[in-house]
């Protein structure tokens, strides 16, 4: 059987997808269906019509997670259109379950405006212990998560931002323990500045990171820059970056660090040669990578991660989000703030207690990755 057969067996055949609902117990006589259901559930309505907060106690409400997309911005794939987006969405929900035991659905929005998303998922939002924003096309992502947050009283975090922020954070922590330099005075150069790109420069600013300079597709970003939208620009702006450069082939030039959001073979190994000594490498493009490792590692880099399986030290946003709403769910906290990201990539980075150039960030399936995030959280939670 080819790989492609066995993938469509795995998620379709006589019981479509990949999840199923599993109650946590069997209704098999009168007494437990009167408990279950009615006219036992009258004891619990009644009692959430006094106090509607007491649903996250008695109901499933309080442990769910929505995962939300509109296929606008799928990794590799594009606008693939809502149902498009479900499987992505809905392996995101199994992962949920199998590596943190937390409940998540799927949810496809169709592509309307932010308002009107905000407002569907608003209205939703009592069946809901959180929301998970999933591949939703940059600008629209950062209003919606904005817009969303402020009118919901639950957790709204986007996976495609905070998530890959945290990761890089830690992992570039540790990356610059071994190429032996000061993390808050790397250079560096973010190259795609979507909602990956975007949330990981401004995550970076707030570690004290402040040499940040931000290249897009049509080029350097710079704060007066119209081409770019208002939410690129005042990032540049927050940056000490002046950048007046015509390239990535000039912005490059003696940074200590590239990191790589964008899309696959656009740096080459004179570009590497053009940075600092001992340059950190993170072509986090996926499936290919902005520069093959091997190429990289003939151009002398020796310290390097990617967004593959196939490679050492690989980016991946899996290694926060089960943990995260775990955590979020047991400690009570609304907001994802960036000094809990800031937290949560210490508390990574940390797992590698003697950071080399073949590991200095977790492997996805390494024990215990979970239990760090999700006590990390309760932590801060109960210091703030």
């Amino acid at each position: 059987m080819t790989e492609e057969n066995e993938i469509l067996k795995m998620h379709g055949g006589t019981e479509p997808g990949v999840l199923s609902m599993k109650p946590r117990f069997e209704v098999t006589n009168r007494e437990q269906l009167g408990k279950a259901y009615t006219p036992g559930v009258a004891e619990i309505a009644k009692l959430i019509e006094k106090d509607p907060s007491v649903k996250n106690k008695y109901t499933m409400s309080g442990k769910l997670v929505g995962i939300v997309t509109d296929g606008s911005a799928v990794l590799g794939l594009g606008n693939i259109g809502p149902a498009g987006g479900l499987p992505i969405i809905e392996g995101k929900a199994l992962l949920y379950k199998d590596l943190a035991g937390v409940d998540a659905v799927p949810l496809a929005l169709n592509q309307v405006s932010v308002d009107e998303q905000v407002e569907t998922l608003k209205n939703l939002s009592t069946s809901f212990a959180g929301f998970h924003l999933e591949d939703i096309t940059a600008p629209k992502c950062f209003e919606l998560e904005e817009k969303l947050a402020a009118a919901v009283d639950i957790p709204v975090y986007h996976d495609d931002q905070e998530g890959t922020a945290i990761v890089v954070l830690a992992a570039l922590m540790n990356a610059a323990k071994v190429a032996g330099k000061t993390l808050t005075d790397l250079k560096v150069l973010v190259n795609g500045i979507g909602a990956s790109g975007y949330a990981t420069a401004k995550l970076l600013l707030e570690a004290g990171i402040k040499h940040i300079t931000l290249v897009d597709e049509a080029g350097p970003i710079s704060a007066d820059d119209q081409r770019f939208n208002k939410y690129q620009r005042k990032l540049a702006q927050e940056s000490a970056v002046n950048a007046h450069f015509d390239n990535l082939a000039e912005a490059i030039e003696d940074q200590d660090v590239f990191i790589g959001l964008s899309v696959g073979d656009i740096l080459s190994a004179e570009d590497v040669q053009r940075m600092a000594d001992d340059p950190i490498i993170f072509a986090l493009a996926n499936p290919k990578p902005e520069i093959d490792p091997q190429i990289a590692h003939d151009a002398g880099v020796k310290i390097m991660a990617t967004g593959s399986s196939q490679y050492p030290n690989q980016v991946n946003n899996v290694l926060v989000f089960p943990g995260l709403y775990r955590g979020l769910l047991k400690s009570g906290i609304k907001k994802v703030t960036a000094d809990l990201e800031i937290a949560i990539a210490k508390g990574l980075s940390a797992r590698i207690a003697e950071p080399t150039a073949d590991k200095f960030i977790s492997g996805v399936f390494d024990k215990g990755v979970v239990d760090t995030v999700t006590q990390t959280v309760v932590d801060f939670a109960n210091q703030n």
